[in-house]
């Protein structure tokens, strides 16, 4: 039997701080060389759509996956995951959650490096983008730091005030919204960038002694949200999957610019850290597909413990 999995299923099955370790084990067996990880294929639709195709296998893992991803200016973000056996090939799982589990295990890569790169005291954290994914790292680093303050900032200041007083209202944080951006980097210990922009919005020399950068949005060719010279500068790059975020990430502008040699970018599956407080640190999210596998073996292998128990699996 195939399970049939929707948004639900992953909230009751799948928490932010599970999908923190599922993560973190993913892309540390991805840097022992313990994982199959196909290319992503990327698609550009009229009008500013964007799709993705993510697929691995973790070795030993009972389970592979692959999913296919989303995003329409009219539409937001969808997705649909497809979870099948590594034993017999059958369909474990079609897992129709509207994105939900991509959602979770970026917010989790956010929250790992984090955790690794940002230092264990931070005053204040700037969230650049406003949009549902702001939302969901913010959720993940709440699991592994405590900030004493957040600010939003988006094109329209409008959004960013409405994603600060949800982010006050459902976590009882000390929430803005700003106009401003080039303040808020530098005043920031932690900066997490979650935007489509295809121009640089964070600045070189913006970031303080000691600050972290998780840059996030730039999953795809042409993509750039960090301009190439603050990787530069920076005392430590790290990439999720190095060769993958020289194509698709911030690195692929740091790598044109000769302002980084790939060789030096550490992957974070290697689980870096800081080795000064005054450090300043770079993390590039591009999403691989051991991120979805690991999290899509989770969803399926509670759901059939559920069911197993008598829950209802839908």
């Amino acid at each position: 039997m195939t399970l049939l999995l929707g948004a639900d299923d992953v909230r009751a099955l799948i928490a932010p701080a599970d999908a923190l370790e599922a993560v973190r084990g993913a892309f540390v067996r991805l840097a022992r060389g313990e994982a199959t990880v196909p290319e992503i294929m990327d698609f550009e639709f009229p009008g500013g759509g964007e799709g993705h195709v993510k697929g691995a296998w973790l070795h030993g893992d009972a389970f592979w996956s692959v999913k296919a991803a989303t995003g329409f200016p009219a539409a937001g973000a969808s997705g649909i995951s497809l979870v099948l056996s590594a034993l017999d090939g059958r369909a474990a799982a079609v897992v129709m959650d509207g994105g939900l589990l991509t959602e979770l295990r970026t917010a989790a890569a956010g929250a790992l490096a984090a955790s690794l790169l940002a230092r264990a005291d931070l005053e204040q954290v700037c969230v650049v983008g406003a949009g549902g994914q702001a939302r969901f790292q913010v959720e993940a680093l709440l699991g592994v730091r405590s900030p004493r303050r957040i600010v939003v900032w988006a094109r329209r200041v409008a959004q960013a005030r409405e994603c600060a007083l949800e982010l006050r209202a459902r976590f009882g944080v000390e929430a803005d919204g700003v106009s401003e951006l080039e303040p808020a980097v530098r005043g920031s210990d932690l900066v997490v960038t979650v935007t489509a922009s295809r121009a640089p919005l964070i600045r070189s020399g913006w970031l303080r002694p000691g600050a972290h950068l998780t840059a996030v949005g730039s999953d795809m060719p042409g993509k750039q949200e960090v301009e190439a010279a603050v990787l530069g500068e920076a005392d430590l790059v790290v990439a999720d999957h190095p060769p993958v975020a020289a194509v698709n990430g911030e690195l692929q502008h740091a790598l044109a610019a000769h302002a980084v040699a790939l060789e030096d970018v550490a992957a974070l599956g290697t689980l870096p850290s800081r080795t000064r407080e005054s450090d300043v640190t770079v993390c590039d999210l591009v999403g691989i597909g051991v991120q979805d596998a690991a999290i899509g073996t989770l969803l399926v292998t509670r759901a059939l413990e559920a069911g197993a128990a008598g829950m209802p699996v839908r």
